[in-house]
């Protein structure tokens, strides 16, 4: 995917709107010192562009009953497997990250279950049962201690 060049109001709009998505796109015109329509027109280009990828409602998985947060570290049999590995993968429910990864492994998941034999047979009726997969290793998140995102301040004009 190409990089998009972001301009100091870019940054600025995006900023707030990674602190709070609901801001009132009048609220950043206002705090940016341009016109609404501008706004809207300039979040439309960032969203055509890929920069922005959605908005969303962020719960909190511990309140809702999942008790064990878990990564997974897959390792293939062969790793042109990958691409019907993750086609899978996707049919787990309670995986809701997955990355292509370097190290031991080749896949690595991020999954929520209630408890940890919920997540024993998560592993055991749903991931291992995947042709393909040779090896899994489990990490349990013990406690989230912090989640962000990316800081802008890091981009160049």
């Amino acid at each position: 995917m190409a990089k998009t060049a972001l301009d100091a109001i870019d940054r600025k709009i995006l900023k707030y709107l990674i602190k709070n998505a609901r801001m009132p796109f009048l609220e950043i015109a206002r705090e940016c010192g341009i016109s609404g329509a501008a706004i809207h027109q300039r979040i439309r280009k960032l969203d055509e562009a890929g920069v922005i990828r959605g908005s969303r409602l962020i719960v909190d998985p511990k309140v809702m009953g999942f008790d064990v947060c878990a990564y997974i570290s897959i390792l293939l049999k062969d790793p042109q497997l990958q691409a019907h590995t993750v086609e899978e993968l996707k049919k787990v429910d309670e995986i809701v990250e997955c990355h292509y990864i370097t190290g031991k492994g080749n896949i690595l998941v991020k999954l929520y279950c209630v408890d940890n034999e919920h997540l024993m047979h998560t592993i055991f009726d749903g991931i291992l049962r995947i042709q393909g997969i040779a090896t899994t290793e489990t990490n349990i998140s013990l406690q989230e201690v912090f989640q962000r995102e990316v800081n802008i301040d890091f981009i160049d004009e």
